[in-house]
């Protein structure tokens, strides 16, 4: 394999890439972003780069699944009308709530999101690999963003078989919390002395309750490696067989109670059963823009302004949760005064003990139920975020910026996509412009050609009430997890395609969050 740019230069000119493409692949491989910050880790897109890749089979990290719609071009007066108008008249008002997917999926979709756009790649290898069709990791439903490089690669995450053991044991590490008052818990992620998580996704460190969500994985996965040990025959590597049920039974997790939930009905199985029509690839996945820039930031209607964390914190607003992290807070390690600095000031040095979720107020677990203990639901899939969402600590809109990178990527009207997939009841431009929100975008003239996440969300809102997503938006999400699955030659669907859960569950041959939960057997910490 060529081990420099130069050599690359002479090994594809003009054989495979023409000069102006190298020129754009050469400046591309050029710009690292390793900020953080919501959604961004590695490399991103850019427009030139997707244009220019559009024709190839495996474009690479991303691509375009409708590579021949033309962009649609808007001017950020009218995306900044549009995104202002799509407010959540009230938080607390409960006609906004989806019954159908509890509080915790929504931060479930962000570790998913996390665990397949991780791009760990130095700079050398994408140096010496533009195109990263082979050499840079893919989008995977694979937990590395849990497992990093594995027990050698990275043994930071590992715990050790015991005191006196040199090596790393087959448990994934558990940090400890700051004792607020509730006493001595391991419920935090592992940190660094000045409070960064020592996981394999910083993004992961956001807020709360992705971090716990993370946490909760962890636990999973030690879990799994007990009830292997504890087995009439144990297996040889207990690592190696947890690391692959755990996998396994997060992929079953993704398609059956994530996707599905989203989805309309049927949709999952059929794709399953007759294959995909619009997200191809040749061997290797990559990232669609019209999935990570549109359909996938579904998740951002669904955040509540506020969250019931445990009996002790009771309701916390969404901008509190961030203070309880390393990445975005003041999770600060051995940095943190002493006595610790409560909100608005947060500083601690690992999560407090009175921040650990109970678990029962995200997710129904089907327990009995108990007073003053309620499931929470997420907000309904519709064109109205939370005022939260609209004052982004930087001074920022989320949606203005959501709808302003479709634009800077070349993403294609919703219509358009309808049309090429055929969809057989598309929006009319009178159902875009019904409601408050519909009429801004009638007045902007996006009713007839409509920004794609926007349609999403609206043909959500329009064609199930906001409880699940339409034709357009199921089709992309679906269509693009089964095919990260299929793409990973080490998922379940390609090593034992009738495969169904193994792991004890409510129902058997099924796997939901609520059985992995209680798998886990940490329900409530704080009792």
């Amino acid at each position: 394999m060529p081990q420099t740019l130069e050599d690359v230069k002479k090994a594809t000119e003009p054989k495979h890439i023409p000069k102006s493409l190298m020129q754009i692949l050469t400046a591309a491989s050029n710009t690292v972003k390793v900020s953080h910050g919501h959604g961004k880790a590695g490399r991103q897109p850019n427009r030139a780069l997707l244009d220019t890749l559009s024709g190839n089979r495996d474009p690479g990290m991303f691509g375009r699944m409708f590579p021949k719609l033309a962009p649609l071009d808007i001017p950020d007066a009218k995306l900044q009308a549009l995104a202002d108008a799509m407010l959540e008249a009230g938080a607390a008002d409960a006609s906004g709530d989806n019954p159908n997917i509890p509080a915790g999926f929504t931060f479930l979709g962000q570790f998913i999101d996390h665990d397949i756009t991780l791009d760990l790649t130095s700079l050398a290898e994408k140096q010496k690999d533009p195109l990263g069709i082979e050499n840079f990791r893919t989008p995977a439903l694979d937990l590395d963003c849990v497992y990093g490089l594995g027990p050698d690669g990275s043994p930071h995450l590992y715990a050790r078989r015991s005191s006196s053991d040199r090596k790393h044991g087959p448990k994934l590490l558990i940090g400890r919390n700051f004792d607020s008052g509730e006493g001595a818990f391991r419920n935090d992620l592992p940190r660094s002395p000045e409070g960064f998580a020592l996981i394999g996704d910083h993004r992961n460190d956001e807020n709360l309750l992705v971090a716990q969500t993370h946490l909760l994985f962890l636990k999973f996965h030690n879990a799994v490696c007990d009830w292997l040990a504890g087995s009439a025959n144990p297996p040889p590597d207990v690592f190696s067989e947890a690391r692959r049920l755990t996998s396994w039974h997060f992929q079953w997790i993704v398609l059956h109670d994530w996707v599905e939930r989203l989805t309309e009905p049927g949709i999952v199985a059929k794709i399953l059963h007759d294959g995909r029509k619009f997200y191809r690839f040749r061997k290797t996945p990559f990232m669609p823009i019209e999935f990570s820039a549109a359909a996938y930031r579904l998740g951002h209607s669904m955040v509540r302004q506020f969250y019931n964390v445990n009996r002790v914190a009771g309701p916390t607003d969404f901008k509190t949760l961030f203070e309880y992290s390393g990445l975005s807070g003041g999770i600060v390690g051995d940095l943190a005064p002493t006595p610790p600095l409560d909100p608005p000031a947060t500083a601690y040095a690992s999560v407090p003990s009175k921040m650990i979720l109970d678990w029962r107020r995200f997710y129904d677990l089907d327990l009995p139920p108990q007073a003053g203990v309620a499931t929470a639901a997420s907000r309904r899939l519709d064109p109205f975020l939370a005022k939260e969402l609209h004052m982004l600590p930087d001074g920022t809109s989320l949606p203005f910026r959501n709808l302003k990178r479709g634009v800077n990527l070349g993403l294609p009207s919703g219509q358009d996509i309808a049309a090429a997939m055929k969809v057989k009841n598309p929006l009319t431009q009178d159902e875009i412009a019904s409601g408050s929100d519909g009429a801004v975008a009638k007045a902007q003239g996006l009713h007839k050609a409509t920004p794609l996440w926007y349609y999403i969300l609206k043909e959500a809102h329009v064609r199930h009430a906001g409880l699940r997503l339409g034709p357009v938006g199921s089709t992309i999400i679906a269509e693009v997890f089964v095919g990260l699955v299929h793409g990973d030659q080490q998922s379940y669907l390609w090593q034992r395609k009738n495969w169904k859960p193994e792991l004890p569950s409510r129902t058997a041959g099924e796997f939901t969050m609520a059985d992995l939960i209680r798998f886990v057997d940490d329900v409530n910490p704080l009792g």
